[in-house]
């Protein structure tokens, strides 16, 4: 996700700024987008382009959807090191807190049969992705492992953060795809609706600098 939208400075600023109310927020936020992502996988409807490449690792490991998780960020995080970006707390929280609000949440959510209840979960999962998105990384406690990649890719080729994200996303769709992850309707809902999603969310969550007011 980009660092910066037109309107909202979402640049890393001192923990020691705040500090209270910005990790609540970040740990709210991972919470629920943890909570958002078990959401569309009980939805059965398609999963977002990374939880394509969870699946698929699930189908091929038998580990469970938050250990697959928690194991395929710290592997981007690895992706980090010759990129030359650096951790925040926000970082190295996103690994653990994801993982873990998926895995409670998968379970206290069953498996649902009934068609417009999984259509509910889709829509609902989508939505809280994208506020959940905004609330975290409008703490600015340091990026997701994933949103690190891309920004890191994006400063090294010297190609336009888009351009970076769809090449990166694609790919790991394909590859989730070809290892038997689920892809569908969320999946298609998804890479529509996340990003005006979080861009509305941001101007409201996101938390300002003092000189920003």
């Amino acid at each position: 996700m980009p660092r910066r939208t037109a309107t909202v400075d979402l640049e890393p600023i001192p923990v020691t700024h705040r500090p209270g109310t910005r990790l609540l927020r970040l740990f709210t936020g991972l919470a629920c987008y943890g909570t958002s992502m078990a959401m569309m996988v009980r939805a059965e409807l398609g999963l977002a382009p990374w939880d394509v490449l969870h699946d698929g690792l699930v189908e091929r490991t038998g580990l469970g959807f938050g250990t697959v998780t928690a194991i395929t960020g710290a592997l981007v995080l690895l992706c980090w090191i010759p990129l030359r970006q650096r951790p925040g707390i926000g970082t190295v929280a996103n690994v653990f807190m994801v993982a873990l609000s998926v895995s409670i949440a998968l379970h206290l959510i069953p498996p649902v049969e009934n068609l417009s209840l999984r259509v509910a979960l889709l829509l609902g999962g989508v939505l809280c992705n994208g506020v959940a998105t905004a609330v975290y990384v409008g703490a600015r406690l340091g990026p997701g492992p994933r949103d690190g990649l891309m920004t890191g890719l994006h400063g090294r080729t010297g190609l336009s953060l888009r351009a970076v994200r769809t090449c990166v996303e694609l790919s790991v769709l394909l590859t989730g795809w070809l290892l038997g992850g689920s892809v569908g309707l969320g999946t298609a809902l998804y890479a529509l609706a996340i990003g005006p999603t979080a861009q509305l969310a941001m101007p409201v969550v996101a938390v300002r600098t003092p000189n920003a007011g």
